[in-house]
């Protein structure tokens, strides 16, 4: 049972395809722009400078008519890239031009630290891949919970995409 203090989010998903395959999805711009965002919601910009050191800067808009219907931006810097092994960036929320905002910005609680951690490791199981995901200052709560829901989701479309 999760810690519910517990201020880190971990998911571990096997997707049906290479690690090469899987990897490309997450570090090329016009693959993230496929999957990025939860179920009904698209991904308008994805800006990627996949290099340590270089940024990512992503956008996500909701469905219309919900109180996501329109961008919201997220920032992080590159830390560690093993190619085809581990991803790690910093994440923040941000504004269109790239300025770190706080997640009240965006209406979510002022629990959200202004910087998060996202690690990423990729298992190389053949045909497949498993991904273990660790979102590091996450609040916990039911900003976790609708966290875990949104990755859960992005992982799910991800899925469909690697399978088509």
């Amino acid at each position: 049972m999760p810690d519910p203090n517990s201020k880190e989010l971990t998911i571990v998903r096997v997707f049906d395809a290479p690690v090469e395959v899987v990897w490309k999805y997450w570090s090329e711009p016009e693959y993230v722009k496929k999957w990025w965002g939860p179920k009904g919601f698209t991904c308008p910009a994805a800006h990627i400078d996949f290099r340590v050191g270089g940024k990512s800067h992503v956008a996500m808009h909701g469905p219309k008519g919900t109180e996501f219907d329109k961008d919201l931006w997220s920032i992080g810097v590159y830390k560690e890239i093993i190619p085809l092994k581990k991803i790690v960036t910093t994440d923040s929320f941000a504004d269109e031009r790239g300025n770190v905002v706080p997640a009240t910005y965006y209406g979510m609680g002022k629990d959200f630290p202004i910087e998060m951690t996202i690690i990423v490791e990729f298992e190389d199981m053949g045909e497949k891949t498993k991904i273990t995901l660790r979102h590091l200052g996450m609040p916990a709560g039911k900003d976790q919970e609708g966290a875990n829901a949104g990755w859960n989701q992005q992982f799910d479309k991800l899925n469909e995409l690697l399978q088509s």
